[in-house]
């Protein structure tokens, strides 16, 4: 995707300076359709401003840890023909953190122990949840709190989301 991601942090005397300005290194492609860029990982709440070590430089499940937040964007090619590889599956429901549920309507359908804010920076998409689904395009937010829900891309182009996952008390 080629995003900039600029770092802030501080100097041996406590002032702020920029300690990473570049493209975020850390890009996956896990499967044909989705490409995702890590910017940043807490592992506990509050979050350790100190040191300078690149916390956006690892791998990650889909959720994060308990006391943690994830910060990364996620572009989602077109569905085409509405199929949904194996691998696409495997990513979205059973990647680290994300459960699918029995019966589910989509095959990425998945629920994390976690609220997670998305915003919409370009392209449409559609949540699906249980028995809804709401139509997104750029510039919408989305406040998803631990729900059930799947990201179906039924247009033409990619969609890219920015999203913030924050551990959170599972919902029964």
């Amino acid at each position: 995707m080629g995003i900039r991601r600029v770092v802030t942090g501080h100097d041996d005397n406590g002032k702020a300076v920029v300690i990473f300005d570049g493209d975020a290194p850390n890009v996956k492609s896990p499967t044909s359709g989705i490409e995702s860029t890590l910017f940043w990982v807490n592992e506990t709440t509050p979050a350790d401003n100190s040191g300078s070590e690149d916390s956006g430089n690892m791998d990650v499940a889909i959720a994060p840890g308990p006391g943690g937040a994830i910060f990364r964007v996620v572009e989602f090619g077109p569905e085409g023909d509405g199929e949904v590889s194996q691998d696409e599956l495997d990513y979205l429901s059973k990647a680290g953190g994300a459960e699918q549920p029995e019966g589910a309507r989509h095959p990425g359908m998945h629920k994390t122990s976690s609220i997670d804010y998305a915003v919409i920076m370009e392209g449409e998409i559609d949540m699906l949840m249980d028995d809804t689904e709401v139509h997104l395009q750029a510039g919408d937010v989305v406040v998803q709190r631990g729900t059930v829900h799947a990201w179906a891309n039924r247009g033409t182009g990619p969609c890219k989301i920015a999203f913030i996952l924050i551990d959170a008390v599972p919902v029964p």
